[in-house]
Formats: structure tokens, sequence, C-alpha cells
């Protein structure tokens, strides 16, 4: 993957676009009008909570749909209502795994259309992978950075790409930590480091953008709600959702989309609005929710942001040029 520093470059603003759509838009709705037909489009996690909705709504308009998964068997149950869904065995946090699954998609001589990176883990005990990465950032971050470069002459082949990478309004909980990234020298936070690792989620989409779009490959970062029943919170307790008011007293789901609490159709719109929406035609690098872009978090709206889920909008660092462009150049050492 090369850039030309004389790409004459368009940064998108960070603010939103009024695009018709809300919290409470499905992704049926936004992909309403589209027709995907003859488009490739692979998504990570896409048997599983909004990552099976993306992966179901996008074949509904014609995509062929590639679903890599480190269960491929209880992917391919997950999946069995669909025809036209390939499942693939690839596990995020193994770079063999991920090299392996992109080997065999590029020998396929397929372009790549969509890439939605949707997969994740959160609030985790302490583990780490093979090299000593962090699991958080090695599974949500790495080893998406991985996928997405070996699979780089796919996406330009496809002559106008999107790759959207689901961050969170965790971004909230750190900034991405260059000098110690894997929690080495500090007390390991679950919460701090999905923050970290949502963070380098955003970032990732605002250097690949910027790498990309002289070859047509734009790049969206994607906060889709909190949505409970995914599994995605397995590891965090019933008391720390009912706090949030995610669930209820008796343990029911909340929805609430207006606090960004959401279903999985509600919550896969934003990721299938920025795959495929004609109103980002041209446009890319940005921070986005409620399928629009979100507003920058400034001074004076920041302790409203922090208080309450109904403020939309996208913290500084999560969005900055040249954080992004510093982990760009970590990420290719620690994934080489």
């Amino acid at each position: 993957m090369t850039h030309s520093e004389e790409t004459p470059t368009t940064t998108t603003v960070q603010q939103p676009l009024s695009s018709g759509f809300g919290a409470a838009s499905t992704a049926r709705d936004v992909i309403e009008g589209v027709d995907l037909t003859g488009k490739v489009a692979i998504v990570t996690g896409g048997a599983s909570g909004i990552g099976l909705e993306t992966s179901r709504v996008l074949r509904a308009a014609g995509a062929q749909i590639v679903v890599p998964a480190r269960d491929p068997e209880r992917a391919r149950s997950a999946l069995k209502d669909l025809d036209g869904v390939e499942v693939e065995e690839m596990d995020l946090i193994d770079p063999a795994s991920v090299d392996a699954f992109t080997a065999k998609f590029l020998d396929s001589g397929r372009p790549l259309h969509i890439l939605v990176n949707s997969a994740g883990i959160m609030a985790t005990p302490l583990t780490r992978d093979v090299y000593g990465h962090e699991a958080q950032f090695a599974t949500n971050h790495l080893g998406h950075f991985r996928l997405t470069t070996r699979l780089w002459p796919a996406l330009v082949a496809a002559r106008g790409a999107r790759v959207v990478a689901v961050s969170s309004r965790g971004i909230r909980f750190s900034p991405v930590v260059f000098d110690d990234l894997h929690f080495e020298h500090r007390p390991y936070e679950p919460f701090v480091a999905y923050g970290q690792s949502k963070t380098a989620n955003a970032l990732f989409a605002v250097e690949l953008d910027r790498r990309g779009r002289a070859e047509g490959v734009r790049a969206f970062a994607v906060h889709p709600g909190t949505i409970v029943d995914t599994g995605l919170a397995k590891h965090v307790s019933v008391d720390t959702l009912r706090a949030a008011g995610a669930v209820d007293d008796q343990g029911h789901v909340v929805i609430d989309p207006a606090r960004q609490l959401k279903t999985v159709q509600q919550g896969a719109a934003t990721s299938v609005w920025c795959a495929t929406s004609p109103r980002l035609d041209g446009l890319g690098g940005v921070y986005c929710e409620n399928c629009d872009i979100s507003p920058l978090v400034t001074q004076e709206t920041e302790a409203d942001w922090y208080a309450t889920a109904e403020v939309p909008g996208v913290l500084p660092y999560a969005v900055d040029p040249q954080a992004a462009a510093r982990l760009w150049e970590v990420s290719e050492d620690l994934t080489t």
C-alpha cells in the first residue's frame, strides 16, 4: 500500500449531513433503493449481533457476502437461512489465520466493494496474543488492520470500495496511549483497554481514508449504539448494565434509540448506511452515528456529551489526523 504525497486530498468535514435518517432507523430503512447486485462484501462478525443483520441486509440488496469466522460451523448455522453467503475460517487475534483468509480471497480474483469490520470483544479480562499484545487492541484493531491492508489489492480493484470500522462511544474511556499500548506499565482496566481499541478503530478510518481515497477506497468509523443482547457484553455484569440504564430492574433489555439503546436492526443501520449510501459518495474519513456524520464534541458540548448518550458527537482525539498517522505506522510495525 503506497500513498503519493502529491495526490490532492479533500478532507470530509466532521459535521452532520442531515441524512434524513436517525437513531430509530433500521438497516433495511437506509438501504432501500440500493442495488448491490454484482458487489462483494466481507463482514467480520457477520454471523452474530449487528454483523449478522448487516450480512442479512447487504445480501437482500444483492451483494455476495463472505463471513470470516473463528467458528465456521457455528457461523454457518447462524446464516443457514441466507443463500449466497460464504463462510471461511478466520480468527482476528491469530495473524496466520488472517493471512490465510486474505490469501484465499485474493486468489479468487474478486474485487472487494465493501468491507465491514464489525467483529469485536469488549471489557475482557487481561489476555494477550502470541506476541504479547493486549487482546482487545489485538483483536479489535490490529486484526482488522492486518485484514484490511492484506485485502488492499481487492479493495483497489473494486474501483470504488468502502471500508466500515465499527467503533463505539466507548472512545470516551481512553485515547490511544502510545507509550503503553499493551498495559505493560499501567494497571489493566477492561473498559480502558476497550476504549483504547475503539479509539484505534476510529483513527484507523481516518488514515485509511487518507491513504486510499486516490485509489477510490473510502473509510468510515461507526458508533452503532448500545445493543445489549448481542453477546458483546458477556463480560459486563448486570449491575453495570442496570446502572447504565441498558436493562431494567427485572433484567430486561431497554430499547430507547434516543438514548442510543437500540435493537439489532437499528444498531446495524449506520454500518449499512456508511457502506452503501449514495449521500457518502466522494466522502470519507469521518465518524458516524445515527445514520449521519457525527458532530465534533467541543469544549461547550463536552460536559453534556459525557453526561448523557442523547448528545451525539465524537471526541477530537478519536479523529485526530496526526494520531491516526502515528497509529498506522505503529500498527504496520506490529503486523509485519
